[in-house]
């Protein structure tokens, strides 16, 4: 393939977005108008940007749109993402790309051992004032087992980008092998008061993906939205994933029913899990 039969198999010079050009990639879903999205210079970065870090459409996007997006992924090497622009607009760059070979460098079990204790430590207090974490209190239980599937992932993602759709969110490609790459690949900043690194966060969400068969689907300013495609059935299996959550994103505790176990009772069965930081 020359260079010209290799640029026309991605549409809107979506070739950009990837390190090799994009070589062999095909995307046969025809996209509405859109433009790819550079980092911010004046924006603080991790790294010094050398080509886009993703590509966003100008209008609202469909649930459906994004489900044929999804089914092209293992072709165009293209994750979607409905962006939540109520807070600011996806075209400013406000963003701090990260590479993704970074992820790799973190165990998700080993992080959010060590977000636990940072949190519990920077609290102090007598360990009976950690009745919200009950029955863990200051120990982290670590990583919960794997849920059983009750779909496909794909099937429970589409269902999932369709109730968002509703909202009328642009849609935004990123060149990665996998939803969770996407938030670092991206620089997608959404918890940066919580951690000021991506790469760690999306390594907890590549271990959802392969425990619970979870799926990016949506981000915004500072909120996540994924699909879950095994959930913890029981509530002793929901209390422990709960814990995951919780250093993952302690506001959905704190603004929330208040405990590991109020919450618990909210993600047991439940196919989708949103995050919101402050």
């Amino acid at each position: 393939m020359d260079e010209g039969e290799r640029r026309s198999a991605l549409p809107e010079n979506l070739h950009e977005l990837f390190p090799d050009g994009g070589g062999g990639r095909v995307l046969r879903v025809g996209l509405p108008e859109g433009s790819l999205v550079w980092p911010d210079v004046n924006y603080p970065q991790h790294q010094i940007p050398d080509r886009p870090a993703y590509w966003v459409s100008e209008d609202r996007a469909t649930g459906a749109l994004w489900a044929r997006l999804r089914a092209e992924h293992p072709r165009s090497g293209l994750w979607p993402l409905l962006l939540d622009d109520s807070a600011q607009a996806w075209s400013t760059g406000q963003i701090a790309p990260e590479p993704v070979k970074e992820i790799d460098n973190y165990d998700a079990g080993a992080f959010l051992a060590e977000v636990w204790t940072d949190v519990v430590d920077a609290q102090g207090g007598a360990d009976d004032e950690f009745e919200d974490l009950a029955p863990f209190g200051r120990e982290c239980p670590g990583l919960a087992g794997a849920g059983v599937l009750m779909e496909d992932p794909g099937v429970v993602a589409d269902w999932y980008a369709r109730i968002l759709g509703d909202r009328g969110m642009p849609v935004g490609l990123v060149a990665v092998e996998r939803g969770a790459d996407a938030l670092a690949a991206m620089g997608w900043q959404g918890a940066l008061n919580h951690n000021a690194w991506t790469a760690p966060l999306a390594a907890v969400v590549r271990s959802w993906e392969e425990r619970f068969g979870a799926r990016v689907v949506a981000v915004g300013f500072n909120c996540l939205e994924l699909s879950v495609a095994a959930p913890p059935v029981t509530t002793r299996h929901a209390l422990h994933v709960a814990a995951e959550h919780w250093a993952f994103c302690p506001e959905n505790l704190v603004q929330g029913p208040g405990t590991l176990a109020g919450y618990a009772e909210e993600i047991r069965n439940r196919n989708t899990w949103s995050f919101w930081w402050d």
